[in-house]
């Protein structure tokens, strides 16, 4: 599906990290949160689509290790109208090289939020659109489901891929969520490089606050 994008990022500004859901900002304006595997590329993308240096980069993986809030266009320079809402940054999973220990509260702080989070509208997971489908992610999904939490497949690094690839890689994840549920969801293919797939994202985000 197309979308057509009317959304401008007016202001994007840091509020707060924390390991406790409980200390999450006022759930009063809509809120998206963006998550997947460590090293999918998350925090460029969410730069991307803000045209700022929001989130932290790094080229070592695991860097996300709180539930960091940003406020978009909630500042004096955003046009009156124009809606207020949380983007999240979470922290990515299945990066071996973190002690299981530290893994584990991730995944407990990650389940507290996604599932007692009031105003969290939709779920964007992150999968690296190179790499074949990984039962970590197909298991993360299928939580998903499980515990009916809205959520987008957002594809990254397209701009590695040529066309047949993009193609034969889609067709391979069709068939691996075909196992989970009757219908694909929907997706997005993105590249944080290129900006590739950010008016089609802004788009969706703002249809989902006109909703």
């Amino acid at each position: 599906m197309r979308y057509l994008c009317t959304m401008k990022i007016h202001q994007a500004e840091f509020v707060i990290s924390n390991s406790d859901p409980a200390k999450c900002p006022k759930p009063d304006r809509p809120e998206y949160a963006f998550i997947g595997r460590s090293n999918v590329g998350k925090s460029s993308l969410i730069n991307r689509l803000v045209q700022r240096d929001l989130a932290k980069t790094s080229g070592k993986p695991g860097k996300t290790q709180l539930i960091n809030h940003f406020s978009i266009n909630s500042g004096k320079l955003t046009p009156k109208g124009e809606t207020a809402w949380y983007l999240v940054d979470l922290p990515g999973y299945g990066y071996a090289k973190v002690p299981k220990n530290v893994r584990d509260q991730f995944a407990g702080m990650i389940s507290t939020y996604l599932t007692g989070r009031e105003n969290l509208r939709c779920i964007f997971v992150l999968i690296d659109m190179r790499i074949p489908p990984q039962q970590i992610d197909l298991d993360f999904i299928t939580r998903l489901g499980e515990e009916r939490l809205p959520f987008v497949l957002v594809f990254t690094k397209a701009e590695k891929l040529k066309s047949g690839a993009r193609s034969t890689a889609l067709e391979i994840y069709h068939a691996a969520v075909a196992q989970i549920f009757d219908t694909f969801p929907t997706y997005f293919i993105t590249s944080a490089t290129t900006g590739e797939g950010r008016d089609e994202i802004l788009a969706y985000l703002d249809d989902m606050n006109k909703a």
